[in-house]
């Protein structure tokens, strides 16, 4: 097939490759220049405008936008409706909320032109392993873009989850898993870390057997026991931990819904906890057992 591709981040780059490798007639476009000409030395077409790139595309059309979520997809949804066709097709495979993907695909429908929502995972990996994908929209048009979706997944690892919003509310949720699921192997392994038997035990081989017949296995404790050889206490690499936003929308819905989401919420507020350096709210703390109780309190060095 034949695709446009918008956007050439670390995720886009990476899947115009895959899909180079795999026969299909790629147009790049970025909004820097130099990450387009480096894919057309790697068999691309390039575009250095999006009329351009739509210009180069015969109809009907597949356009792929893998740019952060927010104001900058709107803004280039705004001028692909002018320029694209009745029957021509919209991807948004970024990390999008769910809730933007219904007025997004009413502006284009009102042209003709159709929308699809990809949620996909698989890092920096994909290229080589292949990408998760989670697929919205009408089941024609995730017919129409399975030869893509084939080339992109490993095999069985792409699914059509139901109508508009459905791919990328089900990428939400899988985020959301996701925060949860690290937050229990750094709270299990900074337990042993405080243990009396850390000095004797290499955590990037216990990491490595937990892979190996263990209910906790998964490709995220390889990439723990990756992380641990090359530092074995983690030592070069500071706590600061940012979030993407999937995580947050997560928590909402389940508020929203009144499900019970604990270990989701613990995670997501862990991570903004990493960011506190003396936190005002542990200061309180410590103020408040000092008033009650006389407890000991650390006083700070004047500068």
């Amino acid at each position: 097939m034949q695709i446009g591709m918008i956007g050439l981040g670390r995720m886009g780059m990476n899947m115009a490759r895959r899909l180079l490798r795999e026969g299909h007639r790629v147009v790049a476009y970025n909004r820097t220049s130099q990450k387009t000409e480096t894919l057309i030395k790697e068999g691309a077409e390039g575009a250095f405008s999006i009329k351009e790139l739509v210009d180069r595309l015969s109809r009907p059309r597949v356009v792929w936008l893998m740019l952060p979520a927010g104001r900058v997809i709107d803004e280039h949804i705004d001028i692909l409706k002018e320029l694209l066709d009745e029957g021509d097709i919209v991807i948004d495979g970024g990390n999008t909320h769910y809730r933007d993907d219904l007025p997004r695909a009413e502006r284009l429908r009102k042209k003709g032109i159709r929308f699809v929502d990809v949620g996909v995972s698989g890092g920096i990996w994909g290229l080589k392993e292949g990408y998760c994908l989670m697929v919205g929209g009408d089941y024609e048009d995730f017919k129409t873009i399975e030869p893509i979706l084939k080339s992109l997944a490993p095999e069985e690892g792409y699914l059509y989850c139901g109508s508009t919003g459905a791919g990328h509310y089900v990428k939400m949720i899988h985020n959301g898993i996701e925060y949860a699921m690290m937050q229990a192997y750094a709270e299990g392994f900074e337990v042993l870390n405080s243990s009396p038997y850390s000095k004797e035990l290499d955590f990037a081989s216990l990491a490595h057997l937990w892979n190996h017949g263990s209910v906790i296995r998964s490709w995220l404790l390889e990439l723990l026991e990756r992380a641990f050889r090359e530092d074995p206490r983690l030592e070069g690499i500071g706590g600061y931990v940012e979030d993407s936003g999937e995580g947050r929308w997560t928590l909402q819905e389940a508020i929203e819904l009144d499900v019970p989401a604990e270990s989701i919420a613990i995670s997501l507020f862990r991570r903004f906890r990493s960011r506190q350096t003396d936190p005002f709210s542990d200061r309180i703390l410590a103020a408040l057992r000092a008033q009650f109780g006389g407890h000991r309190v650390i006083k700070k060095e004047s500068n």
